[in-house]
């Protein structure tokens, strides 16, 4: 352990905090070149999330080109789910900001962009119409222009922070600064006119009216009263500071491991540490193996220790067991795109606490379920060692088949880099019914779901014969060309169907 430690004092690690032990207000921006690993995050999210693809505009076909409403959904999900600024509302119109800021710098540009004038700024429009096109950075060494690469995002960063108007200024005084006025309309800051509770409770209701679209759930109790049903995680008992000093010494000795490796898996591993109970970490770091650089041991050790938590816990989704069965249901009939946009809504539900904690096991297991990997057991492949051992961490219905619960563990594995996006239907939805309640509209007056249409009577008997006769003749064709049937058994129920319906029979076999 002593060249961990070694590397660990060389990184200046004398104190490290977890998520869960950071004191109220923390503030990732607050730290040293806080501000430039903030921007470097959006920007490398923005590079490696959005769709980029050849679209059309103007009756002209453009390469490589993203929408800005994409745009705008990927920074504001990546925001909401790292909370660099704790837990503070951010209103979407803030991330256009943040959009126009990045293409003011030249991250990205407008396409095309012979629609602007030299002599007018070009703003950003968060719209499905309006085009953008990754550039490069402007004086960069000629190799890099001479290959038309994009630029890194730390590369972009730093020309952030070089300029005179940012040189003096943290990401958050930038983040205050920005204006809450939308670039392309007039419209008024949402989140100054609405307290954090109506914010919070129309993204709860409509999440949930989003959720009951997709999957028919029998009883809405659970779904409705969800905050009394999501178990409390224990904190851990206070210890003396001498005691804390060793455990946050014990975790930056790890992360310090961690990082010097720059192995994924490791990194992921580690990253689930930090919401393990102090006294395994340190008994990890006291059976740290003597060789470093023996990785295997390494990671059988932390793959024991996070297994053996996980297993002794609550699991992480244990409630709203009827959506459990919903999602599942849509897998076995092959409908993935609706199960993924379903889960996404039901871990929209959950406290941002308990959501973190699971997007960090749920991303240590896709890891280390590749099969490329260290081998977990020699006998066993990766995936179904994974599988097996942190199902019952995830979910345990007992109203779910085994089955169904292995095939929604390895769905939510496959899926883990979308299944915490938030649904752009659903940011539409919110967004909508928000400045209505801004400008005293009545919000339910287009809820964005249509669950019945009002018809007349007439029309309502005429639907009714349609589908009924469609029905019977469909009831009848089956009984006819079912091969199955004995001869003797087909007649008797062509029979009984002519005694019931013979306008019906008739139509279908003739005079």
């Amino acid at each position: 352990m002593a060249t961990v430690r070694e590397k660990a004092e060389a990184l200046n690690l004398s104190a490290f905090q977890s998520p869960a032990q950071r004191p109220p207000g923390f503030s990732v921006a607050q730290k040293p070149f806080g501000a430039t690993y903030v921007w470097s995050s959006i920007i490398n999210t923005l590079q490696t999330q959005v769709e980029v693809k050849k679209r059309r505009h103007h009756l002209k076909r453009h390469n490589d080109c993203f929408v800005g409403s994409e745009a705008v959904d990927v920074i504001f999900s990546h925001l909401m789910q790292n909370k660099y600024f704790g837990d503070v509302d951010i209103p979407r119109a803030k991330v256009v900001r943040v959009c126009q800021a990045l293409m003011d710098y030249k991250v990205f540009e407008a396409v095309p962009t012979k629609v602007f004038r030299k002599d007018k700024k070009p703003t950003f429009e968060d719209s499905s119409c309006s085009l953008y096109r990754f550039t490069t950075i402007p004086n960069q060494d000629s190799q890099l222009g001479k290959e038309n690469k994009l630029c890194s995002p730390s590369g972009y960063a730093d020309v952030l922070f070089k300029s005179s108007d940012m040189r003096s200024a943290s990401l958050e005084d930038l983040w205050e600064n920005l204006s809450l006025k939308p670039a392309n309309s007039p419209h008024v800051n949402i989140s100054a006119t609405l307290s954090p509770h109506v914010i919070n409770e129309v993204w709860q209701e409509e999440t949930i009216g989003r959720l009951l679209q997709l999957i028919d759930l029998p009883l809405l109790d659970s779904l409705l009263k969800r905050q009394e049903m999501i178990p409390k995680v224990t904190q851990p008992k206070r210890q003396p500071d001498l005691v804390n000093n060793r455990n946050y010494l014990d975790r930056g000795i790890l992360k310090a491991y961690s990082d010097s490796q720059e192995d994924e898996w490791l990194s992921s591993a580690i990253d689930c540490l930090e919401y393990l109970p102090d006294q395994m970490v340190v008994d990890i770091s006291r059976n740290f193996p003597e060789q470093p650089d023996r990785i295997d041991l390494v990671k059988e050790l932390l793959f024991d220790a996070i297994s053996k938590y996980y297993s002794s816990r609550e699991p992480l989704l244990n409630h709203l067991s009827d959506v459990h069965n919903g999602i599942a249901e849509l897998l076995v009939n092959g409908k993935t795109e609706i199960a993924l946009e379903a889960t996404q809504l039901f871990l929209k539900l959950l406290d941002s606490q308990n959501r973190e904690e699971f997007r960090r096991l749920l991303y240590f297991m896709a890891v280390a379920a590749h099969p490329s990997e260290f081998k977990l057991q020699q006998e066993s492949d990766n995936r179904m060692v994974v599988k097996r051992i942190f199902s019952k961490a995830i979910v345990h219905n007992k109203n779910l088949s085994k089955g169904k619960t292995d095939l929604l563990v390895l769905f939510l594995m496959d899926h883990q880099k979308d299944v915490f996006k938030i649904p752009g239907t659903l940011h539409k939805i919110v967004s909508v019914k928000l400045m209505d309640i801004q400008k005293g509209r009545d919000p339910n007056r287009d809820t964005g779901y249509i669950y019945c249409q009002r018809i007349d009577r007439s029309d309502y008997s005429d639907r009714t014969r349609k589908t009924t006769k469609d029905e019977l003749l469909n009831l009848l064709k089956n009984i006819d060309e079912d091969s199955k049937l004995s001869t003797k058994e087909k007649k008797k129920l062509l029979g009984q169907f002519y005694k019931c319906h013979p306008d019906v029979f008739i139509e279908y076999f003739g005079d």
